[in-house]
């Protein structure tokens, strides 16, 4: 890539860390299949804030989910017999999670109770889901990766419409990841991990997509992960392989780069603080959370429709 200016480097500090308490160093299932068999005491995912300002991350192997308060204290959500993964708010007390392992699935916060939103299509059980963003209509898309890749480029991307009905949109994906909105809500940006780039996929009116396309090639062992946008329109890339967060410009131009600590693995993303400027990073492997200050805000982001 030739780039006319050299992006600003900036670098994630230590928000707070996993207590020790909350660590598991015990086998997985989940990590033998995805860590190689390493005991893996936590693997942090789906960063997303409340109302308050509390910020609720997914513990993968072990079923969990974790509240963060503004002060870094942790406390334990919920724990259930799943892999959970991204995660959004449809409304101030309820997280829409994508949980590799059941599908859709709701989270009372207050209460820690665990409900099915949707677990399978048409009775068919999905690869195993992993990233959702929520449109101003109520649309829930959301990818289905499971194991695909280079030699199975078959990972999907949905839409789940408020009425129920579900959209396939794409299934020639080799391991569809992180999902973002641009600010308009006319496109949506796709990590695209073991390819290793980020795709560019127009929402057209009619409900179809078209002339879907390479936004951003990047380098390394892994890919893109977790995506999230500002509100100058900017889309902000998690890259767990590199230890970075790229900032790309509307051209796909780095133009800041976030570093984290040598080993991290900066896997997924959350705009938060007084006024959306705070970015806040997992690293999932050492269970730490990551921040740096951006000097733009991180788009709102919408909620779904609560069932009835």
């Amino acid at each position: 890539m030739f780039l006319l200016q050299a992006p600003q480097v900036l670098e994630l500090e230590v928000f707070t860390r996993m207590p020790e308490a909350l660590r598991r160093r015990e086998p997985s299932v989940w990590a033998d299949a995805n860590r190689g068999g390493q005991v893996t005491d936590s693997f942090l995912e789906g960063p997303v804030f409340d109302e308050a300002g509390n910020l609720y991350v997914a513990d993968i192997p072990f079923g969990r989910i974790f509240r963060i308060d503004a002060a870094g204290q942790w406390s334990q959500v919920a724990e259930y017999d799943g892999e959970p993964n991204g995660m959004k708010f449809l409304d101030a007390n309820t997280l829409l999670v994508t949980d590799y392992k059941n599908g859709l699935m709701r989270i009372d916060v207050a209460t820690g109770v665990v409900t099915p939103h949707l677990q399978r299509r048409n009775t068919e059980r999905f690869k195993g889901v992993n990233d959702l963003v929520i449109d101003g209509k109520g649309n829930i898309y959301f990818t289905d990766q499971g194991q695909t890749g280079l030699h199975d480029p078959t990972g999907r991307l949905y839409r789940l419409r408020p009425d129920g009905q579900l959209d396939l949109l794409l299934a020639n994906v080799p391991s569809p990841n992180g999902v973002a909105l641009s600010p308009d809500g006319k496109v949506l940006y796709l990590a695209v991990t073991r390819s290793n780039c980020v795709w560019r996929v127009p929402l057209l009116a009619d409900g179809s997509v078209a002339k879907v396309s390479q936004f951003f090639t990047s380098h390394g062992p892994s890919g893109p992960d977790g995506l999230a946008v500002d509100t100058q329109g900017r889309v902000i890339v998690a890259n767990p392989g590199l230890g970075y967060v790229w900032v790309l410009n509307p051209r796909a131009e780095p133009v800041i780069v976030l570093r984290g600590p040598a080993g991290a693995s900066t896997t997924n993303i959350a705009f938060g603080g007084a006024d959306r400027s705070t970015l806040f990073v997992t690293d999932s492997t050492h269970g730490n959370i990551l921040s740096a200050r951006l000097d733009a805000p991180g788009v709102q982001l919408h909620r779904g429709v609560s069932p009835g």
